[in-house]
C-alpha cells in the first residue's frame, strides 16, 4: 500500500480530499499519519474522524523540529509526505531523506515565497493585472516554494474577481490537479526518494 503523512496547519480540506478519494477507491493509498503544528488545526478533527493517527509538534525552532519529526517519522513506511495548509519551512533532514510535495494557490515562480498563503496570494495575482491565477504542485526544497514544479492549473480571472471568488475558484482546481498528481505518484510515473 502507498503510505502517505499529511502535514496541515488549519481547516484540513485538502486532507479532507485525499480522504475521500482514498475511501471512494480513487487513491490505492493510505495516510498514516497527520502531522500538525497547531494543536487546534481542524485537519486534526478530520484525521480523528477517519482513524488516521495524529502527531502534534513539540518543538518551536526549525531545527529542533527537523529532529523531532525525523525521529518521529522512521516508525513510519512512508513514500511521500504532503503538506496541505502546512506553513512552516521543512528542515533539511526531512528534505534529505523524504520525498515531500506541496500546493501552493499561485502560478509559481511569481506570486510565491514567505507570507504568500491563501488570499494573500489572490490579492497579489488580481492586483498586479493578471489574466490568469492558478495553482501550482511542487517538491519542497529548503526554500519557500522554490521547489521543481510538477504540475500547473491556470484558472481565468473573471471581471469583477475578488481575492475570495479567486481563490474558491483555485481550490476546486487544486482538488482535481492534486488527486492527478498523486495519482501519478501512486503509479510510479513520478521519481521519489524511496
Amino acid at each position: 500500500m502507498y503510505n502517505i503523512v499529511v502535514f496541515a496547519s488549519g481547516n484540513g480540506t485538502t486532507l479532507q480530499t485525499i480522504i475521500d478519494n482514498i475511501n471512494n477507491g480513487v487513491l490505492k493509498a493510505k495516510i498514516s499519519l497527520v502531522v500538525s503544528d497547531n494543536p487546534d488545526a481542524f485537519a486534526l478533527k478530520r484525521a480523528h474522524k477517519n482513524s488516521i493517527p495524529t502527531y502534534v509538534i513539540k518543538n518551536k525552532s526549525m531545527a529542533e523540529i527537523d529532529t523531532e519529526l525525523t525521529n518521529e517519522l522512521k516508525k513510519y513506511d512512508i513514500d511521500l509526505i504532503f503538506l496541505a495548509g502546512y506553513l512552516k519551512m521543512i528542515g533539511e533532514n526531512l528534505i534529505n531523506n523524504y520525498t515531500i510535495i506541496n500546493t501552493h494557490p499561485g502560478l509559481l515562480p511569481k506570486y510565491g515565497g514567505k507570507g504568500m498563503y491563501g488570499t494573500h496570494v489572490q490579492e497579489a495575482v488580481i492586483a498586479a493585472g493578471e489574466e490568469y491565477g492558478g495553482v501550482t504542485v511542487h517538491y519542497v526544497n529548503s526554500e519557500y516554494d522554490k521547489g521543481s514544479i510538477i504540475s500547473q492549473t491556470k484558472v481565468k480571472i473573471a471581471e469583477g474577481e475578488t481575492p475570495e471568488s479567486l481563490f474558491a475558484k483555485v481550490q476546486e482546481a487544486e482538488k482535481i490537479q492534486l488527486i492527478e498528481v498523486l495519482k501519478n505518484f501512486i503509479g510510479g510515473k513520478y521519481e521519489s526518494k524511496n
